[in-house]
């Protein structure tokens, strides 16, 4: 039978001047003392301060999500494990990944790290000493390695560290691999926990149905403390107190040049997931990601003096959604152009940034410069859209104002069914760059972090291919069948 640690008892104990728990008081000063040339960035005292919530008893249970490559692996698989067995040596500690000779890399350094070091007053015993498996001498506590799917029978765990538990994309998208982490979750390592076990998982998201997904979405997810530490900003309240669009300050000494490389290369679907901690879905839910249509030859010319013309269509409008914020650190701003030829709709152009009011007005002001045919300006009259169209009516024609009626849900489930009967084209991403970060957002909608596309998308789709009659029949249809209180 698993013993039960009484970890509030263990926190509030009085230590002897100089005892080991007095040398380093978190898990990034002993790594500093391990080794000098350890970087210590915000991210990681941030870890820090929540590892030692963990082992002083505020937290048993901590889901960690931060990019690859940025030291939370080292700290949290390596540092912490050896900062708690100097605290206490009797602590029997579990190490798990996404495959055996991971895991027992870890408990090989800890080990090794133990050896190099005496003034950490620890000694591994010589008769349980493998890589995957050893023993404190003279304490029950040490570090035992497993690889998802290995066992863990007649090992009880005081302390259950779960990193990467998935290898990769491939494993991620595979429904077989996402439910072996579970399974050996509820089957095998939850069960060898003491009651008051603590449970640490940290990754790199690939996902949304990953096992901290899972796990934050199953009954028991209020328990967990879950930090997204995301690659660039991307929400005013950032665990790290930076602004919107503000880059992480790497541990491997990444530029902002740097990160946007790798935002460029890796693509918007892997940047949401590892370096944002939001993964979207590979289909998608409202808008999939297979209903979208392409075109890959531009539908509109450049003219000598700079603006673009559109052969042959119906109707061109603009479409906007204002920032709630007059501050460049607030909300994103974005305006398209959409062009309509029947009953088929092809979006031209996209411009999306976060604009103070100025940057905002003269963004209008040059989009409308620059395609001169989008007659039909629409922009929602909530945040600044009111302040705008006062400010550029008698400089800007076409300026309408647009009262949002429902809910954001309704209205983008309004135009969806446009998507999908494939009514809908995008450029193609040799046309524009940016349209894959458009297709993210609207496949991870309504759970992705931010939705001003899908709001500017729903506000021209309805009014290009939706009949004022037939979008209230369906605003009509969706606020029975949802309740009054349904989003």
């Amino acid at each position: 039978m698993t013993a039960t640690l009484d970890w509030a008892e263990f926190a509030a104990r009085e230590f002897e001047p100089g005892s080991r728990a007095q040398r380093w008081a978190t898990p990034g000063e002993l790594a500093r003392h391990m080794d000098p040339q350890t970087v210590q960035t915000g991210a990681l005292d941030l870890l820090d301060s929540n590892l030692v919530d963990v082992a002083d008893g505020r937290c048993r249970r901590l889901i960690w999500s931060m990019p690859p490559q940025e030291g939370k692996s080292e700290r949290t698989s390596r540092r912490f494990p050896l900062w708690l067995l100097t605290r206490n040596p009797d602590l029997r500690i579990a190490i798990v990944s996404y495959e055996m000779g991971v895991a027992r890399r870890w408990g090989r350094a800890i080990r090794n790290d133990i050896a190099e070091h005496p003034e950490l007053g620890l000694v591994v015993r010589s008769d349980t000493s493998a890589a995957h498996e050893w023993q404190l001498d003279g304490h029950r506590g040490g570090v035992y390695s497993v690889g998802i799917g290995g066992a863990l029978t007649g090992r009880p765990v005081d302390v259950l560290l779960i990193d990467d538990p998935l290898k990769g994309r491939k494993e991620a998208d595979s429904a077989t691999f996402r439910q072996a982490c579970k399974d050996f979750y509820t089957d095998t390592a939850r069960t060898r926990l003491a009651p008051d076990a603590l449970q640490i998982i940290i990754q790199t998201r690939w996902h949304e149905d990953d096992l901290s997904g899972w796990l934050l979405s199953g009954p028991s997810g209020h328990e967990w403390r879950y930090i997204n530490v995301p690659a660039q900003a991307d929400a005013d309240d950032d665990p790290l107190g930076r602004a919107p669009g503000e880059y992480l300050i790497s541990a491997r000494g990444r530029t902002a040049a740097d990160w946007e490389d790798t935002k460029r290369d890796v693509g918007a679907r892997t940047w949401a997931a590892l370096y944002q901690g939001h993964p979207a879905p590979a289909e998608g839910g409202l808008f999939k990601r297979s209903h979208w249509r392409w075109y890959t030859a531009p539908r509109a010319v450049r003219r000598d003096d700079g603006t673009m013309w559109v052969h042959g269509a119906d109707e061109i409008i603009q479409s906007w959604d204002m920032a709630f914020k007059d501050t460049k650190a607030s909300d994103f701003v974005v305006g398209q152009v959409w062009a309509r030829y029947g009953a088929e709709v092809y979006l031209l152009d996209q411009v999306r940034d976060r604009m103070d009011f100025p940057a905002t007005a003269q963004a209008v002001k040059a989009l409308s410069v620059k395609w001169p045919q989008a007659h039909a300006k629409l922009v929602e009259d909530k945040a600044n859209g009111p302040a705008i169209i006062a400010q550029l009516r008698a400089a800007v024609p076409g300026l309408i104002p647009i009262t949002p009626k429902d809910s954001k849900y309704a209205r983008a489930s309004s135009v969806a069914p446009f998507v999908e009967s494939g009514n809908v084209y995008l450029p193609d991403p040799t046309l524009a760059p940016w349209i894959d970060e458009f297709v993210v957002e609207h496949i991870s909608f309504p759970n992705s972090s931010h939705d001003d596309q899908v709001d500017t998308t729903s506000q021209a789709l309805n009014r290009l291919l939706g009949s004022h009659t037939g979008v209230e029949q369906a605003m009509d249809w969706l606020r029975q069948f949802r309740g009054p209180d349904q989003p």
